[in-house]
C-alpha cells in the first residue's frame, strides 16, 4: 500500500486569524491561492462574494492553509503537497475538548521562552503538567483550541 497524503483540517470562526496565529507559531507559511482563485474567477467557475483579500492578495473567504516551508507545492495553485493544516470557517462555536490536538517541541531547555513567544502571538497558557513521563504546557490558541508544548 502506498501512504496517503494528508492534512489536518481545524474548524474555525476565522480561518484568516487561526492561519496566521499557526504560521506564526510554526514557522510555517500561508499558502497563496491567489492564481487559482484569478483563474477560476475569470472562468465565470466562482464569484467574487467567495473571496477576501489576505496578505495583499486574493484569497478563498472561508479557506486558508499554512504549509511547511520546506515542503513542495504545486505552483499553479498554491496548494502545499506536504505537512498542512487547513483552517476552515464553520458557523458554530467549539463547544468541548479537542480529540485531536498538535504537540509542539521545544529545543532543550526552551519550553518556557517558547511558551511566552506563543502567549504573544495570542495564545493562552491553561495549565502547566509535570508527570513521571515527561513535562509540558497546555496551551489554547485564539479561538480556544487545545496544543501542548513540551
Amino acid at each position: 500500500m502506498t501512504a496517503l497524503h494528508w492534512k489536518l483540517v481545524i474548524d474555525a470562526a476565522d480561518p484568516h486569524a487561526q492561519a496566521d496565529f499557526w504560521a506564526e507559531a510554526l514557522g510555517y507559511l500561508v499558502e497563496d491561492n491567489s492564481a487559482q482563485i484569478d483563474r477560476l474567477l475569470s472562468a465565470g467557475y466562482v464569484t467574487e462574494d467567495l473571496t477576501v483579500e489576505a496578505h495583499g492578495r486574493r484569497a478563498w473567504r472561508d479557506l486558508v492553509a499554512v504549509r511547511h516551508p520546506d515542503d513542495p507545492y504545486q505552483e499553479d495553485n498554491g496548494i502545499g503537497l506536504g505537512r498542512r493544516l487547513l483552517f476552515q470557517r464553520v458557523p458554530e462555536p467549539k463547544s468541548g475538548k479537542n480529540r485531536l490536538h498538535l504537540d509542539l517541541h521545544a529545543s532543550s531547555g526552551r519550553r518556557d521562552a517558547e511558551v511566552a513567544r506563543l502567549e504573544a502571538c495570542g495564545a493562552s497558557v491553561l495549565r502547566h503538567v509535570k508527570e513521571p513521563g515527561g513535562e509540558w504546557t497546555v496551551m489554547a490558541d485564539p479561538e480556544g483550541n487545545e496544543f501542548c508544548v513540551q
